[in-house]
């Protein structure tokens, strides 16, 4: 953070493009309720991030409802934290132009992210999914947030983000004007992989069914769901070490150990030497236990979008009112007429 005395801020927000999932809850939600609890939080839905591919408008504010109702339903106190959806605050976009103004082409022809989103087609990719990780740092430094919870996807963009607010600090010399923001690693649950693909991400995209756990499943589709779970013939083993090369296995276990608040080394001596058919119904047994009660308040909450329009109106006036004088300054010190 350089020499930034500012209030510590954390800023995160998943995009509404899809069914809250395991990987989501686990990666991130669960470590927004904690941190909530120890920085001034700013959670957003970023739904300016999920238009740089195509969205059915109508499914996008639904989806807009169903991230903010998970993120509620988890545990999130939006009298506590700040819950909005980043289009309701025009700072984060007139910020990104700025932004765009002072990032390097260079810097963003460095990002992979765009590589692996855009294909061999990138010809045809939105400009926006291009600058994608140029409004990301604007959606951080908005806030001047000072922490934000990353995974290892996304450590790049963060990088990114320091070294623009390091530059714009630099080009007019305002010193430590923007906090150079560091990442807060998520932990044990930070990275869920595919049910049926140990070597691909959790992912709501997932062209099979059985692939995804999602917050809204019911107890009889996650048992389902893990009883199908890819496998090998190989019982499990009783430490860490033998679970290398064996990604399903450890997949598994990591699910076993992050929702149970275990070491994979604990779950390992309570199952070792037990083969797939005794370990997958205890898997299932606890995944239905913890995300059962988080399933029907996300169904409660969803059945009342007018509750959740209000947290978030609430939560974007909040947000503005910290967001609108930073792009105000941000405005003088680049040369803008008032």
């Amino acid at each position: 953070m350089s020499g930034y005395r500012g209030p510590m801020r954390v800023l995160s927000g998943i995009q509404p493009s899809g069914g809250m999932q395991l990987g989501n809850y686990l990666g991130a939600i669960r470590k927004f309720v904690e941190l909530q609890h120890q920085y001034e939080c700013y959670y957003c839905v970023v739904d300016m991030h999920a238009i740089t591919v195509w969205q059915d408008p109508e499914k996008l504010r639904e989806q807009t409802f169903h991230i903010a109702a998970s993120y509620l339903a988890a545990g999130v106190d939006p009298n506590i934290a700040t819950v909005f959806h980043q289009s309701a605050v025009g700072a984060h976009a007139e910020l990104a132009w700025i932004f765009n103004c002072v990032a390097r082409l260079g810097w963003i022809d460095r990002m992979t992210q765009f590589k692996d989103k855009a294909g061999k087609d990138k010809e045809r990719a939105s400009v926006g999914l291009y600058t994608y990780p140029v409004l990301q740092a604007a959606d951080i430094l908005v806030y001047k947030a000072t922490h934000v919870p990353v995974g290892e996807d996304q450590k790049q963009h963060l990088e990114l983000s320091r070294d623009i607010a390091g530059k714009f600090n630099h080009d007019f010399d305002a010193d430590d004007f923007f906090p150079l923001p560091e990442p807060l690693i998520k932990g044990p649950g930070a990275r869920i992989m595919s049910l049926r693909d140990g070597a691909a991400k959790m992912s709501k995209s997932d062209p099979s069914e059985n692939a995804c756990i999602f917050l809204s499943d019911d107890s009889d589709v996650i048992a389902r769901k893990i009883k199908k779970a890819k496998t090998d013939s190989e019982p499990l083993p009783s430490e860490p070490k033998g679970l290398e090369g064996r990604l399903e296995a450890a997949n598994l276990v990591g699910i076993y150990a992050a929702l149970s608040g275990k070491p994979d080394a604990d779950v390992l001596k309570e199952f070792g030497g037990q083969g797939f058919g005794a370990f997958k119904p205890a898997l299932a047994e606890l995944v239905v236990e913890k995300l059962a009660p988080i399933s029907a308040e996300l169904r409660r909450l969803e059945a009342d979008p007018g509750y959740l329009q209000q947290v978030l109106r609430n939560g974007a006036e909040r947000a503005a009112a910290v967001a609108d004088p930073v792009v105000a300054e941000v405005k003088e010190i680049v040369g803008f007429l008032p």
